[in-house]
């Protein structure tokens, strides 16, 4: 009977940390939750008035997308570009949008023959986003944040 007793005794004191509250601290539960959060995801994608409608966040993307290249390809269409081969490339700009809708060319991809046969490539494509309509910024967790992305610019002259 005493060693039923002792061990009542024995768990009950030791058991009494289990009632007690712990704290939690604040730096710790923004560490976790900094640990589980995608940073390669944003809530809401850049987005022009023109997408201002669409709310599937897919669709919000393909939107932003196709209106930069209309924009893009509207430029080059009424450039005269004469070459003395035909071009047929696939341009990567990498594209950064700031927090506040601000575009900048980050780097671009282009093959050599293509720059030998349009040297004035680079500047054209930097001239054709400068009069973009306005972007409003990627969201993620009710902030604008800055977003990076690459965009395919086919090239084909014939």
């Amino acid at each position: 009977m005493n060693r039923i007793v002792c061990f009542f005794l024995i768990v009950l004191f030791t058991s009494c940390d289990y009632f007690e509250k712990q704290k939690v601290n604040s730096e710790d539960l923004l560490e976790e939750e900094l640990q589980t959060f995608n940073w390669n995801d944003v809530d809401i994608y850049p987005t022009f008035n023109s997408c201002d409608s669409i709310t599937a966040k897919e669709e919000s993307k393909i939107c932003f997308q196709n209106t930069l290249l209309s924009h893009l390809n509207t430029y080059l269409g009424e450039q005269n570009i004469v070459v003395s081969e035909d071009v047929n490339d696939t341009i990567r700009l990498k594209l950064i949008i700031d927090s506040k809708g601000q575009l900048k060319i980050e780097n671009m991809v282009i093959k050599p023959e293509t720059q030998f046969q349009i040297p004035e490539i680079d500047s054209l494509l930097r001239q054709s986003l400068k009069d973009i309509p306005r972007i409003y910024p990627a969201i993620k967790r009710g902030q604008q944040v800055t977003t990076a992305f690459e965009l395919p610019v086919i090239v084909k002259i014939d």
